[in-house]
């Protein structure tokens, strides 16, 4: 068995282990150390594993959200828990490993073999089915791949000399007699955020995000007050680590129905009234943001 292979199988047992028996998540590593020491005297990975079991716990509520999501049928609590920590590595794996040591269908194919080896009859199925409806919402990253072997490994480069995409996005909101709404996008990984989208060459910003919002939320709008910036890096499959600076507006639309017209990473779109905004999950540079819109919203 392979090191990698063998090492994601101890954490998946050690994952069914803190899982059936409710222990709390500072026991994880103890239960991965003794299982290695068990199945694995000398032929894995520790650090790998280790760094495995506690990323998964770490994202857990992100990616239980994420399996309700593609497998609406099956509230995380009725799937059979080997199934569900298989599940939990392989979308880990699949959204947030680096794509130059873990490949999109690499993360896809260890799940389902782990799932063939621990789980029951159809769990290889079950599992091919969950992971592959969130790898097509992701775009299909690496889809064209031909093979590992051929396939350039894209090395990491430092902060400075990463490659750097320009986007814009707004806070865009809506007056319905007495009350104001926001119109939000909602991505795969469960959270509320503002849409979006990359600034074609030499457009003007203003100009761009009244395409971009019309393009991702078929909605009209008016560019008013500049909000800020933020920037983030990204992994791209082909081209490695990005810097994406977002420039944000605040900007008014009329209150009518949004369509959501690309749904890459995206799977909802609504209007919240503004004193509902603030309790939902936002990513901490998106809640400073919606929260200064918020502040000028209420002078006006």
């Amino acid at each position: 068995m392979a090191n990698r292979h063998l090492s994601r199988s101890i954490v998946m047992q050690s994952l069914f282990e803190w899982d059936s028996r409710g222990l709390p998540n500072e026991a994880l590593p103890e239960v991965v150390n003794r299982n290695a020491e068990e199945f694995a005297p000398g032929g894995g990975d520790l650090s790998f594993m280790l760094e495995l079991g506690a990323n998964v716990l770490a994202k857990r509520p992100d990616l239980d959200l994420i399996i309700e999501r593609a497998a609406p049928d099956w509230p995380i609590d009725k799937i059979a828990p080997v199934d569900r920590n298989i599940l939990r590595i392989g979308l880990f794996e699949l959204l947030f490993a680096d794509r130059a040591e873990v490949p999109a269908k690499v993360a896809i194919n260890e799940a389902i073999e782990l799932a063939k080896t621990f789980g029951g009859e159809n769990s290889g199925k079950f599992v091919n089915g969950v992971l592959g409806a969130v790898y097509k919402e992701i775009g299909e990253p690496g889809k064209d791949e031909v093979s590992k072997r051929k396939r350039k490994k894209i090395e990491d480069i430092p902060y400075e000399q990463m490659p750097i995409e320009k986007l814009v996005g707004a806070v865009v909101y809506a007056k319905e007699g007495d009350d104001v709404y926001l119109a939000l996008v909602h991505d795969i990984f469960g959270h509320w955020t503002l849409s979006k989208g990359h600034v074609a060459e030499n457009e003007d910003l203003k100009e761009g995000v009244v395409r971009v919002i019309k393009e991702e939320i078929d909605l009209p709008i008016v560019v008013e007050d500049k909000l800020g910036d933020n920037e983030y890096i990204a992994s791209d499959p082909d081209k490695g680590k990005l810097r994406k600076q977002v420039t944000y507006y605040l900007a008014k639309g009329p209150f009518q129905n949004v369509t959501l017209q690309k749904t890459g990473g995206l799977d909802a779109t609504q209007w919240f009234k503004l004193s509902d905004i603030l309790n939902l999950n936002f990513y901490d540079d998106i809640l400073a943001i919606v929260t200064k819109a918020i502040n000028l919203l209420l002078k006006k």
